[in-house]
């Protein structure tokens, strides 16, 4: 199974690519999708999108995961990476693929086995668990890697019966 992970973002909209193969994880991509702060909003949504379209294209993904944005007091953030999720989930639409969202917890349990882990942590367990030689970079690209992780983790647990969330079975 390839798994496609986004963090969505209009600045910097991070991707992992990842191979799910008997039980072992295997990286095939790792990078970031770039606006610029001139585009006017419209421009950088529709460079997101098809840049999303040529991730899938080029990889043929089985699934896409994203974080599911989260966000406290910052409503003008929010509603900007909202914009951006909405954009890579039409591309995942116009493709017929399966999507999944995954809590910041959740990806951090996955990856570095308990949700209170730093981005750090995460990032050396990302590295870790993909034998890569050093921590992807920037940051949006290890997120994107680690939800990608989460959701070969979580595809495990419920192929083998199992589910990641709390006191189900």
């Amino acid at each position: 199974m390839i798994v496609l992970g986004i963090d969505p973002g209009t600045a910097t909209t991070g991707f992992g690519i990842v191979r799910y193969e008997a039980g072992k994880l295997h990286p095939i991509d790792v990078g970031v999708l770039l606006t610029t702060p001139d585009m006017p909003m419209p421009a950088r949504l529709k460079s997101i999108h098809e840049d999303v379209h040529t991730l899938i294209e080029r990889y043929k993904p089985d699934t896409v995961a994203t974080e599911r944005l989260f966000f406290d007091r910052n409503v003008t953030n929010a509603l900007t990476v909202g914009r951006a999720i909405g954009v890579v989930l039409l591309a995942i639409e116009q493709h017929g693929l399966p999507w999944h969202e995954y809590t910041p917890m959740q990806v951090k349990v996955a990856v570095a086995g308990w949700g209170g882990a730093d981005k750090v942590q995460v990032q050396s367990q990302v590295t870790r668990l993909l034998d890569l030689a050093e921590v992807p970079k920037p940051d949006d690209a290890a997120d994107a890697l680690a939800i990608a992780i989460c959701h070969a983790h979580s595809y495990r647990l419920n192929s083998l019966g199992l589910s990641s969330r709390r006191g189900s079975r």
